[in-house]
Order: structure tokens, then C-alpha cells, then sequence
């Protein structure tokens, strides 16, 4: 049963921890090939199973040491039908897949969730083509296809859902219409290029706006993810309203564009502690930010890092 589905404790206070960027640690730092990119695919073996478990539990030593809750989100960015199909997976499979990644997530937060450190079950989600592309489905087809994965989340113990490295307004739509039918909490986490907007052009103002106006408000709050903080800081005001939407960071280690991480075969892990100066920045203008970990490049490192120049600024989690 879900523990925290009716009442998300990060929408409460306090301050919470994810992981970093799980696809690039597995495959630049473990040497793990994952074919389209899929982390879901370790779920298939006991040893890649016990390979996530160790990952995870590397943040949630640093969420307890910084006495903060944790979100943890299933490695199934990429368990979605079309790239299913790309792996072979069919949709029994994929469902499996799904649920069973939220089982592997409901034993770890059963060993190490402790009084006033929640740990929260997030479904990860991705888009359905490259998140460095725009995609063209409108929100009727997008809410039609997403609608296959978070039926399993509905049907396993996880307490949200979060779609990550969005880049399009009717997706977004789309998967948070899908979402508020089977009644899930729902988290966009939208990905911007250097000039601080998205692929297509649009703003985060303009996004995030459009997304609440169109789905009755029902995101839970948004984040940023996918991109480094001096690609973002500069868009976003503190002062306005929408700003306060954003509870969230996950930024990528490197200043390199989209388009130089894609054709780059190395990792740029960028400097950890000038990351986690950056988050400082932005969380002391937007307070209302309390959820903090890393995308691409980013690491254990990087997170306690973040953590180190963040957290003791903020209250533990309630």
C-alpha cells in the first residue's frame, strides 16, 4: 500500500535528498552498457538488481547524515511503451518492470526510513522520444501513451510520480491529466538549453503557466533538471509567482549544451563544489526549493556536495 500517496510530507517542509545521475554513474563510472539508455533493464537480474541497491543506498547515507527525507525514484526513465519495444520488452513485461522497480524501492525505504526522515516512492518517468528533442504529440495522444506506466505505478505502492527531462508544454499536459485520473501525485521536471529555455523556444514562465492553466493546477510543483545552473539562474525571478512552483534542482555536472553532451564520449563531471555553491545561490533567493540532487555527470560527490552547501541552511524534514 502507499505510504505517503494523500499526503506528500515535501509539500509540508523540511528538506529532501535524491540521487544523482543514475544512467551515467552505471555507464561511465561501472562500465555497465544500457542499451537506449534504460536503467529498467537491471531489474531482469539479481545482480543488477543488487547493483541498484548499493547506488541508492550511497544517497540515502548522505540524506541521513544531513538528518533529511529522501526521494526515491524508480530507475525506469526509459519503461515506457515505445522504447520498450526497442528492448523487446512486451507490455506484460513493461508492467512487470514497472511494479516490480517500485517493490525494489518499498524494501530499501522499510531498512532505512527513521522517524522525521520520510522517504517517498517516486515512479520516474521520461519522455517518449530524445529529451534533447522536441517532441510532437499533443496532450490527448501524450496523456494516452503515458497513461500505460502510470497505471502500474497506480497499481504498486508508489506514493508520486515524476516526469523528468520534459521539453514539451502538451506532454507535460499529457502525462499530468493521466496522472490526476488515477489519482497520483504528479511532479514535472522540465529540461532548458543554455539560454535558460526549452527546446522549442518556449519559457519556463510561459510552461509552467500554461501546464497549471490547463490541468487545473493538479501538478504537484515542478523542477529543473538536465541542464547545468548557469544555463537557468538567470530566468528565473524570484519574485514571481510562478517561480514559487519550483520545488525542485537536478543539474547536470557539465556547462556543456545539449547538443556537446550528445556528441561527447567522455563524462564531464564538472566541479562538485562549485555545483553545490550554485544550488546555495538559488536556494537562498527561492526558498521554496527544498527537494536537491543531480542529472547527468552527477554523482554521489556531487549530491553530498549540494547537501554539504545547502542543507544545514534548512530545517529537517517534519
Amino acid at each position: 500500500m502507499a505510504k505517503y500517496r494523500h499526503s506528500l510530507p515535501q509539500l509540508k517542509g523540511g528538506a529532501f535528498v535524491t540521487d544523482g545521475g543514475m544512467e551515467t554513474t552505471f555507464i561511465f563510472h561501472d562500465g555497465l552498457q544500457l542499451p537506449h539508455f534504460a536503467s529498467f533493464v537491471m531489474m531482469a537480474s539479481e545482480e543488477g538488481r543488487d547493483r541498484l541497491r548499493a547506488y541508492y543506498r550511497r544517497y540515502l547515507d548522505i540524506a541521513r547524515k544531513h538528518g533529511a527525507g529522501f526521494i526515491l525514484d524508480s530507475p525506469t526513465w526509459r519503461a515506457s511503451p515505445d522504447w520498450a519495444e526497442k528492448l523487446g520488452y512486451t507490455p506484460d513485461a513493461l508492467h512487470d518492470a514497472n511494479v516490480q522497480s517500485i517493490a525494489l524501492l518499498a524494501g530499501l525505504r522499510e531498512r532505512h526510513e527513521e522517524p522525521g526522515r520520510p522517504i517517498v516512492l517516486s515512479g520516474a518517468m521520461g519522455p517518449r522520444g530524445d529529451g534533447y528533442k522536441a517532441g510532437r504529440m499533443n496532450a490527448a495522444e501524450a496523456e494516452d501513451y503515458h497513461s500505460v506506466q502510470i497505471s502500474g505505478f497506480a497499481e504498486s505502492d508508489a506514493d508520486m510520480i515524476s516526469a523528468v527531462t520534459l521539453n514539451n508544454i502538451d506532454e507535460a499536459i499529457g502525462i499530468a491529466r493521466a496522472a490526476s485520473a488515477r489519482d497520483m501525485p504528479c511532479v514535472i521536471s522540465f529540461t532548458v538549453e543554455t539560454d535558460g529555455k526549452l527546446v522549442t523556444g518556449r519559457s519556463m514562465q510561459e510552461v509552467i503557466e500554461t501546464t497549471d492553466a490547463a490541468t487545473g493546477g493538479s501538478v504537484a510543483y515542478y523542477m529543473i533538471n538536465c541542464a547545468h545552473p548557469t544555463h537557468f539562474a538567470e530566468a528565473l525571478d524570484h519574485r514571481a509567482g510562478w517561480t514559487k512552483r519550483i520545488h525542485g534542482l537536478r543539474a547536470n555536472a557539465s556547462r556543456m549544451s545539449h547538443a556537446e553532451l550528445d556528441d561527447s564520449e567522455t563524462l564531464d563531471a564538472g566541479d562538485p563544489v562549485d555545483l553545490g555553491q550554485r544550488y546555495r545561490e538559488l536556494m537562498q533567493r527561492m526558498p521554496q526549493i527544498r527537494i536537491v540532487g543531480g542529472c547527468c555527470g552527477t554523482d554521489h560527490r556531487h549530491v553530498a556536495a549540494i547537501c554539504e552547501a545547502c542543507l544545514p541552511a534548512l530545517p529537517s524534514a517534519a
